[in-house]
């Protein structure tokens, strides 16, 4: 990997929003939900794909604070137009888990 500049780094915007609706992903190739994060006023709600079934039940990511990149330009996912990026590290066996602060903080916040 190559090394990158701070100006780099801040072209990239990752924001902390809190998850306000799941919905089962059916059309999706691989188990995923359909997560509507919230930002705050500046950014608002916006919708992401994400491949996390296996570590997370609908009821676990209710309300849950996540980190996300905002600024990614929108994908198509089957029929589910995907507007962030939820972020997170696979474990031991490729399953994703979820980053977020460890305490709550204000939706929208811009990681530093």
């Amino acid at each position: 990997m190559s090394d990158i500049s701070i100006d780099d780094f801040l072209k990239v915007d990752i924001r902390v929003g809190t998850v306000v609706d799941v919905q089962p992903f059916e059309k999706a190739r691989k188990p995923a939900w359909k997560l509507w994060v919230d930002f705050g006023p500046e950014i608002g709600v916006k919708k992401s794909s994400a491949q996390v079934t296996i570590h997370y039940s609908k009821e676990d990511l209710m309300g849950r604070q996540v980190a996300a990149v905002v600024n990614f330009r929108p994908r198509q996912v089957a029929d589910f137009m995907s507007e962030i990026l939820v972020l997170g590290f696979s474990d031991a066996d490729g399953a994703i888990v979820l980053i977020g602060p460890e305490r709550a903080v204000p939706d929208g916040g811009r990681l530093h």
